[in-house]
């Protein structure tokens, strides 16, 4: 059966973006080194991408403005406002966590939750994550959007893999 992965870059006081949004934080201690070192191995098991509208807004128009960031992949873009989808993007406001069980019943390979906050912050509610992937960014921006939310329950993980890089340490964990 496939997995939910959670596959996220944050700061080391747990934000995903800055107070603005904003991610031009995102990157290791040396400047123009690979930081998507991780990414490059992590990618290659997963076929699906689930995002919502912030997220998917800014994709493209900060990050890849000029084509889609993610060809090879299908992605799902979680929003109250549906646009036209495509063969690669579809645009959903099906609830995320029905959206992740139906997909993970279908075959195929891993599934990636790559943000924002509100669409990881239901799932992990849900207990629907299998696996939690960290970049651990060198900066602490003090504030921003946080990734964690105040949870219902404790969830217990066990570190399964660390990785560092460039400053950058990468931190995967599964449930127990």
């Amino acid at each position: 059966m496939r997995k939910i992965v959670l596959f996220i870059a944050m700061s080391l006081d747990g934000c995903i973006a800055d107070s603005g949004g904003g991610t031009e934080w995102l990157e290791g201690q040396i400047p123009g080194e690979n930081d998507m070192v991780s990414y490059e191995k992590f990618i290659l098991n997963v076929d699906t991408v689930i995002m919502g509208a912030n997220t998917y807004r800014q994709l493209i128009t900060e990050l890849s403005p000029n084509e889609w960031i993610y060809p090879t992949l299908t992605s799902y873009v979680v929003t109250h406002s549906p646009q036209q989808s495509t063969d690669k993007i579809h645009f959903t406001d099906e609830d995320p966590c029905q959206l992740i069980n139906r997909l993970k019943a279908e075959a195929g390979k891993d599934i990636w939750v790559c943000g924002g906050a509100n669409i990881v912050q239901q799932l992990i509610r849900a207990d629907l994550i299998d696996q939690y992937y960290f970049n651990i960014i060198p900066v602490i921006l003090g504030n921003g959007i946080h990734l964690f939310d105040m949870l219902q329950k404790e969830i217990k993980l066990k570190l399964i893999k660390t990785y560092s890089y460039n400053g950058i340490t990468d931190l995967v964990y599964e449930r127990r």
